[in-house]
């Protein structure tokens, strides 16, 4: 039990390390590390302790605390990748709002342009 919790708790270590350093060198935005800087932490506490771990074990009634970390460390992933499932749909409609927008707008200055020198053609 010892060991499993060890490695949860240094693979949640290492996941916050890594995204302070891609926050540090501005390969990922602030506002969205925070998610993984909350699941990290809270990774780290549920893995180093004991006091929580037995208390989120009884929660969930599971019986092997450890396997209590896996399954609050799969839920906790969930919400996270969700999350960004949710931005990059809400990301996904605004390309095609801009991409409408930016179609509306050539179309007009074609239009425009067309009407003011009737004798060229626009490609």
């Amino acid at each position: 039990m010892d060991r499993l919790l060890l490695v949860l708790g240094g693979f949640s270590i290492v996941l916050l390390v890594m995204v302070l350093l891609s926050v540090r060198k501005e390969h990922i935005r602030v506002e969205y590390s925070v998610s993984w800087l909350i699941a990290a932490t809270l990774l780290i506490l549920v893995s180093f302790n004991r006091t929580i771990l037995s208390w989120l074990a009884g929660m969930m009634g599971i019986t092997y605390p450890p396997l209590a970390v896996i399954v609050f460390m799969f839920g906790v992933f969930l919400v996270v990748l969700y999350r960004f499932s949710l931005r990059i749909s809400q990301l996904k409609d605004n390309n095609i709002a801009l991409a409408q927008r930016l179609a509306i707008l050539e179309y007009q200055y074609k239009s425009t342009h067309e009407e003011q020198h009737p004798d060229s053609k626009t490609h």
